[in-house]
């Protein structure tokens, strides 16, 4: 599908969750309410709206949560996905802790690669950001994963006061395994509203500093708006995403189911369209509808760097990143 703006909308980012068994601060903290289970769509019902998106032109697709893999089923899911005529490509983005057990379903029901979220390679901090004693767990994941035939990503957010430190063991993660690590500038979505965010052009910066010889790779590593940097002897690649400092959105190829069934044309603005009634009752036509005024009502740009004009209030998990 094309938009308004001659964008073409091919990739859809799936929240099958609003659960986590992580509690990070900027996405799921404590005290969040969950949604009834009786109001997160069922996997058939998902599965109604993708067919109806890839008959749109709608061909890759990202799971996620909260935490894609605490939902049972979620592999099932991903094999049948992919058995959708004109479904090219399917992730998924994890924190890891149950990727390991749950890697030999996942490689046979043809996922494509998987993201996997950390912030530190510190097991105090870890514990301080996530509330769980789970950075090994997460570390064997990785390790495990890199060792298979899936794309590896790894998916970093560092925060003044926080991690701002740990950049470089970070990023020596993609020297050690083939993985990309990508430094994703933090949002100001729920509780990212109240944190300090780390500018991508300044981490750059100190890059350009510590590895002589770095340079910009222009080859395809997904669907999303990273830019990626070889730096020499390393296995894998360093991206930056930047949401706040390298505005992205003339590229932007998206749109988002949440778990309730509303499609989010833009994470920035509260702005949505329902396809829960349509889906219930089978009617396949309306949601067909449906998902193309979503993409013609995709607003032009986001405003992060104005947060008076920010609109969505809910959490990161909640709508699905």
């Amino acid at each position: 599908m094309q938009d308004k703006y001659g964008r073409i909308i091919d990739y859809m980012r799936i929240s099958i969750t609003d659960r986590c068994n992580l509690r990070c601060r900027y996405c799921m903290p404590e005290g969040i309410r969950f949604i009834p289970m009786e109001e997160i769509l069922t996997y058939e019902q998902i599965l109604v709206i993708c067919r109806q998106a890839a008959a749109l032109g709608i061909t890759k697709y990202k799971i996620t949560g909260g935490e894609p893999l605490v939902r049972r089923g979620c592999s099932e899911l991903i094999s049948k996905l992919k058995q959708i005529p004109g479904v090219e490509q399917v992730t998924m983005t994890t924190n890891g802790i149950l990727l390991k057990e749950a890697l030999p379903k996942l490689l046979e029901s043809g996922l494509d690669g998987v993201n996997i979220s950390l912030d530190t390679l510190n097991r105090a901090r870890y514990q301080e950001i996530t509330g769980f004693d789970e950075l090994p767990r997460v570390l064997d994941s990785i390790e495990t994963a890199a060792g298979t035939a899936l794309r590896v990503k790894i998916n970093v957010v560092l925060q003044e006061d926080v991690n701002l430190e740990e950049w470089q063991s970070l990023a020596q993660l993609s020297r050690v395994y083939p993985v990309d690590v990508r430094f994703i500038e933090l949002m100001p979505i729920g509780s990212g509203r109240n944190q300090k965010a780390v500018s991508n052009d300044w981490l750059l910066a100190q890059m350009r500093r510590q590895y002589l010889g770095i340079s910009l790779d222009d080859s395809v590593h997904g669907n999303g708006p990273a830019v990626y940097y070889q730096i020499p002897g390393f296995l894998g690649m360093i991206g930056f995403i930047s949401a706040i400092h390298g505005k992205f959105c003339q590229s932007c190829n998206r749109i988002r189911l949440t778990s309730t069934g509303e499609i989010k044309p833009c994470l920035c603005y509260k702005d949505t369209v329902s396809l829960g009634e349509a889906v219930r009752a089978k009617d396949a036509g309306t949601v067909r509808a449906l998902l193309e005024k979503s993409v013609a009502d995709k607003p032009g740009m986001h405003c992060f760097e104005e947060l008076s004009h920010v609109t969505e209030e809910h959490k990161m998990a909640q709508i699905g990143g």
